[in-house]
């Protein structure tokens, strides 16, 4: 149970994973298991950020996620598979706490992508992290969406109940705007995570050649080892994965006290 970066890690440094990856590295093979890092998943998502007037409250300490917006995307064939979440505190470095509010973001988010990434090691020194490649994006369908997502959210802004909000919209800019094309560049430099990974060690009958674990959370051709944590899932749940990494806790420890 130590999520979907570190438990494909620890199988993989165990020898339970892609044989050819891990001869590569001179990992004795101890059982292949080619789904093992593969089929990363995760919220794909970016950031329309706002000014707001200098009379507005930019406490980041405010409750900064009250509410959200799920839909379904144009001609979309999975229900709610988009969301748009409203943050109260967007900074000028959005990945670093320490730099100043300047307002909120309304944050596009794919959710249910098409796309997945992988998990590979890069060395047998357990300190190395992992080389991670979310593949955001690549998938037209999911590019589509977003660009949609963020239009949608440009023409929320533009709404007379932020006039009095708003002193300017920060990202994207207007150029990004122009053309899809231009949108298409400015999402594919700032895509980033929702921190929603999943899906490296995914649940399946041993007959799917990259399913990892059974449906009790055992690993496929290895006795007492189990995987309970976000990477069982076979793809990234439309909501947050944390109280759903909670349930597949409790229920995989009543699987074995049941002796299952």
């Amino acid at each position: 149970s130590a999520g979907a970066i570190a438990s494909p890690q620890l199988l993989l440094r165990s020898g339970i994973g892609p044989a050819d990856d891990l001869r590569q590295l001179d990992i004795p093979v101890v059982q292949p298991l080619p789904g093992v890092g593969q089929n990363l998943r995760d919220h794909p998502q970016v950031m329309v950020t706002v000014r707001t007037k200098p009379e507005q409250p930019r406490d980041w300490r405010i409750p900064r996620l009250n509410t959200a917006l799920t839909y379904t995307a144009s001609g979309s064939h999975l229900r709610n598979d988009m969301i748009l979440i409203p943050c109260s505190n967007a900074m000028t470095d959005g990945v670093n706490d320490d730099s100043p509010p300047i307002g909120f973001w309304i944050v596009p988010s794919i959710y249910l992508a098409a796309g997945a990434g992988t998990l590979r090691l890069t060395s047998t020194d357990p300190h190395v992290q992992p080389a991670l490649d979310y593949n955001y994006l690549v998938e037209p369908f999911d590019l589509v969406r977003l660009r949609e997502g963020v239009r949608i959210t440009i023409d929320l802004l533009k709404h007379a109940a932020f006039a009095e909000i708003i002193e300017a919209r920060v990202a994207p800019a207007d150029a990004d705007l122009t053309t899809d094309a231009a949108l298409d560049q400015w999402m594919l430099r700032t895509v980033t995570t929702s921190h929603h990974s999943s899906g490296t060690c995914k649940m399946g009958p041993a007959a799917d050649n990259m399913a990892v674990v059974d449906q009790f959370g055992k690993v496929h051709g290895i006795d007492n080892l189990r995987v309970v944590d976000a990477s069982i899932m076979p793809d990234c749940i439309r909501a947050n994965t944390n109280v759903t990494s909670m349930v597949i806790g409790e229920r995989v420890a009543d699987l074995i006290q049941q002796g299952l």
